[in-house]
């Protein structure tokens, strides 16, 4: 099963970003990929946080969706997409969903980032303070899918191994996991959290980032990547836009499990 990632640059202009996604399904449907994984904030990152308050959409309605669904199913490809700004009924906050659209356009469900990055890096001037315009989601999402069970993160998720064990314990096979990891946490653990959680569940990991220099100054890592259930990299990409395709075979996991099955062992 061919599988791919989209690596953006995005920037505040939803229809600009939007072509460029439509020219990566393009891109992908050319080398017969089945899933299609966005980056977190696919369709703006804007100059500031409080831009997505502008675009956001009720669920189930509104440009950005439609344009997914339509997408998925002039294409026949299953869309991974990224996050979205959601109608979260606060003024001053949106819900960052992953929605994800099967191969004719539906909506098969979603998942609304639950960990969000309240920070101030260390070594340096950065702060961050997501929960100032998004509402944290609280569930977790394990879809049934041609791929195999498949669990959705978003980005600052991926530091919190508690999260993941859950999809885990939900049946989990594949993540999907779309990131706007900045350049400085990013060269310090992205790849290393990526392996990680894709390892210590013997699942194939899709990362999906953002990768370079936005609008308002902000870098983003890059390294979009593929990982097996081994926690090998199979396709990556540093930094630009691009496309990071890769294979995947459900049974590998049931492979690895079966005869190293680490999983099985766990006390706690």
């Amino acid at each position: 099963m061919k599988i791919a990632a989209v690596q953006m640059v995005s920037g505040s202009e939803v229809e600009k970003n939007l072509r460029t996604v439509s020219n990566f399904i393009n891109l992908a449907v050319e080398q017969n990929v089945e899933l299609l994984v966005l980056p977190e904030n696919f369709s703006c990152m804007g100059m500031k946080e409080t831009d997505k308050l502008d675009i956001r959409e009720q669920q189930g309605d509104g440009p950005i969706q439609e344009f997914l669904k339509t997408e998925a199913k002039n294409n026949n490809l299953w869309i991974v997409g990224g996050t979205i700004p959601i109608e979260s009924g606060d003024d001053g906050r949106i819900i960052s969903r992953c929605q994800v659209y099967d191969n004719q356009g539906l909506c098969v469900g979603f998942y609304d980032k639950m960990h969000l990055f309240d920070v101030k890096v260390p070594d340096s001037s950065e702060r961050y303070s997501e929960s100032d315009t998004i509402q944290a989601g609280s569930e977790v999402a394990v879809l049934d899918t041609p791929f195999g069970k498949t669990g959705i993160a978003a980005c600052y998720d991926l530091r919190f191994p508690e999260l993941f064990r859950q999809m885990l314990d939900k049946g989990a096979e594949l993540l999907v996991v779309p990131s706007a990891f900045t350049e400085l946490t990013g060269r310090a653990h992205w790849e290393l959290l990526v392996r990680t959680r894709a390892l210590e569940n013997t699942c194939y990991m899709i990362a999906a980032n953002q990768g370079g220099i936005h609008i308002n100054g902000r870098e983003t890592y890059g390294h979009s990547m593929i990982v097996d259930p081994w926690g090998r990299v199979l396709n990556q990409l540093e930094k630009g836009l691009g496309l990071v395709v890769g294979e995947i075979d459900p049974e590998r996991v049931k492979q690895i499990r079966e005869n190293f099955p680490s999983v099985l062992h766990r006390k706690l």
